[in-house]
């Protein structure tokens, strides 16, 4: 279904149901008004892409949803009359359409579109009915799988003054889910507003509903998705692995409780969400009766879809056109209107759109007298003049009234209200608001500045009013340390406040030319154009030349290295003659040297001290030398008597060499003579 497809129009289907006008288009079907020839009604018929009916799958599915949603009978749901299939004459492929109740006004995408966000009380009188209707199929057994704006409908249904929210399309995903056809040509639901479960497994429960819920309230508060990507896969995947962000942090006023609803709402975790829509209309409605706000009228919005793009006066030639009743029904007859009304629709028969010209007359004999016809043409003549007078009567009768304040509004005494509370003084004389905000010294937040139009404007039904209500005073921003320079500068700004440099200092953790702090701190309160002090770091503190630790002691040198504000750390051991043994030998960077960090390595004295082995036995004195890391080498085991020592029975050590008491490498050999050796 494509609107290049205007043959539709003027298309009775199964004999029973006229396709009037174009009302929107979609990927999957177009919406017609239509009427109901059998009970003459107005109806509203969705046509499905003719590829749907040739697929068996779908077919099965699209009665059984159809029946299913027909059971709903809510106040808040589109109901559902009729579904069908049909071949129409000189089509290549059957239909298959549903036929629903008539909702005449627009969707909650256009309302969206006309307002943007909405106020507080407006957005829960519209999620209020959204969640009652979702709540009743959630009982039924019913998930609708598909919940966004486009399926949202405000309009007038009967004597309803106010804009009647009805939710359209239940199970109808479902069903189209089934085609084969939907692999590749179909996106099923609305990617921005899908449960992360239906994204990861496709599951769909009366929690996904709820998620689909919450991220519908995000928007009617802060005026748009969460969620936006160049792709449907990108915003797919952000639903499944991001935590939706508090609508507070687009619209700081809303009331906490509110807040933490929506972000309640829309959990990853389908367990820490309300378990239905029932469980979560109990929730906002107790979260509207702590705000104090009452029900609003919701505006009925204007349709931004095609309506008018396929009308019956740009139809095909070859279709029969839908008779306009101001044209057909002849103005001196009133009887011919119920006549007219009752008779065959015009899509199989087209003869019966009659000329405005009378019948022709019967044959005669003998010419008719002239006095009767000119009497007779006399009267079509006064009645004419009468109805003429009469139209031009009530055409300035309307005017009058038009002008006479039943056909206008005028814009009430907003200043001083709050939010809900102008909203509803607007909607009261059916004026729309649309609610800007800007920082004031004075009213306080959320307080309505001025209006524009003015107070005592008139203006025609319907007309919006600019608001702009108080943010009160402008508050530091929340700079946090590490920020660019430039960007908190920006932010400053954008806050209506004057931001100053400050003295410049050390910091260890911020680097150097980014923001350490403000003063005032985040969160204070100015006036307009306050001053706000940036401290900008300058960088760790400089770091003092390296002590000279040479020679101390391990402990000693790491406790002087740790008062200077070093790190210091032992960097391995090596030997130095002049250094004690476990002493100091060097620094990295060495003593004095200006260091770039404040790591310093340490490096200690290996050294062995010599032990004193003379007049030892040899064996002794080969044991304390390995016992002390060194080698003991005997002098070319040239001592005379036994083991190599001297004469006379002096097996023992007479010198040594390194002498007692010398420092030396460990693994050092130690030459060791006998007594005469």
């Amino acid at each position: 279904m494509t609107r290049t497809q205007p043959s539709l129009v003027g298309t009775l289907l199964e004999r029973r149901y006229r396709v009037d006008r174009l009302l929107a288009h979609g990927g999957m079907s177009s919406v017609y008004r239509g009427t109901d020839t059998r009970l003459d009604r107005p109806v509203a018929i969705k046509i499905m892409d003719p590829r749907f009916a040739d697929d068996r799958s779908f077919v099965d599915r699209f009665v059984r949803e159809a029946q299913s949603a027909a059971q709903l009978h809510h106040p808040h749901v589109v109901a559902v009359h009729d579904q069908g299939f049909d071949l129409p004459q000189g089509a290549e492929s059957g239909l298959a359409f549903l036929v629903m109740e008539l909702v005449d006004g627009g969707t909650l995408r256009d309302l969206l579109a006309d307002h943007g966000p909405l106020d507080v009380a407006l957005a829960l009188s519209v999620a209020e009915p959204v969640l009652s209707a979702l709540a009743a199929a959630h009982r039924a057994g019913l998930v609708h799988r598909d919940v966004k704006p486009e399926n949202v409908l405000i309009g007038r249904v009967g004597q309803h003054t106010g804009g009647a929210v009805k939710v359209a399309d239940f199970g109808l995903v479902r069903a189209v889910a089934s085609a084969g056809t939907t692999s590749s040509s179909v996106i099923l639901g609305t990617v921005a507003y899908l449960s992360p479960e239906q994204v990861a497994t496709g599951a769909a429960s009366s929690r996904g509903d709820v998620y689909s819920a919450g991220i519908l309230l995000y928007e009617m508060l802060t005026g748009r998705v969460p969620y936006t990507g160049d792709t449907a896969i990108s915003v797919a995947y952000r639903h499944v692995n991001d935590d939706v962000p508090r609508p507070s942090e687009l619209r700081p006023d809303l009331p906490p409780a509110l807040d933490d609803l929506v972000v309640r709402a829309t959990r990853r975790d389908p367990q820490l969400r309300p378990a239905d829509a029932g469980e979560f209309l109990t929730e906002l409605t107790a979260v509207r009766a702590q705000l104090g706000l009452l029900p609003v009228t919701v505006p009925i919005p204007v349709s931004h879809g095609q309506g008018d793009l396929a009308d019956t006066e740009r139809t095909l030639p070859r279709i029969p056109q839908v008779p306009d009743t101001e044209k057909t029904m002849p103005v001196h007859r009133p009887n011919a209107t119920r006549a007219l009304s009752h008779a065959a629709p015009p899509a199989i028969a087209p003869s019966l759109t009659p000329p405005l010209t009378p019948p022709p007359p019967r044959r005669r004999s003998r010419p008719e007298p002239e006095k009767p016809q000119d009497n007779r043409k006399r009267i079509l003549v006064i009645v004419a003049a009468v109805l003429l007078l009469g139209g031009l009567i009530g055409a300035f009768a309307f005017i009058l009234t038009d002008t006479g304040g039943e056909k206008t509004a005028q814009v009430p005494k907003l200043v001083g209200l709050n939010q809900a509370a102008a909203g509803d003084a607007l909607r009261a004389v059916k004026l729309n608001p649309r609610f800007s905000q800007e920082y004031d010294n004075t009213a306080p937040s959320n307080t309505v500045l001025r209006a524009d139009p003015a107070e005592g404007t008139t203006l025609s039904p319907n007309a919006t009013v600019s608001v702009v209500l108080s943010k009160g005073r402008p508050q530091v921003p929340d700079i946090r340390p590490g920020t660019a320079l430039p960007d908190a500068q920006q932010a400053i700004k954008a806050a209506q406040l004057t931001p100053v440099r400050g003295t410049d200092d050390f910091d260890a953790e911020v680097p150097q030319g980014a923001v350490i702090r403000t003063t005032p701190a985040a969160g204070s309160q100015l006036t307009i154009g306050g001053q706000v002090t940036i401290t900008v770091s300058k960088g760790p503190i400089p770091l003092p030349p390296v002590p000279d630790v040479v020679g101390r002691s391990k402990d000693e040198a790491f406790g002087l290295l740790q008062q200077a504000g070093f790190e210091p750390f032992q960097a391995g051991e090596e030997f130095k003659q002049d250094v004690p043994a476990g002493a100091v030998t060097r620094t990295d960077p060495p003593a004095n040297a200006t260091a770039k960090a404040k790591r310093i390595g340490v490096f200690v004295n290996n050294a062995v001290q010599v032990p004193d082995v003379r007049f030892r036995s040899f064996e002794d004195a080969q044991k304390i030398l390995e016992q002390a890391g060194l080698k003991a080498d005997r002098d070319g085991g040239r001592g005379r008597g036994p083991g190599g020592g001297g004469g006379g029975g002096f097996d023992f050590v007479f010198q040594q060499d390194p002498a007692p008491g010398t420092f030396v490498a460990k693994n050092s050999k130690v030459k060791l003579k006998g007594f005469g050796g």
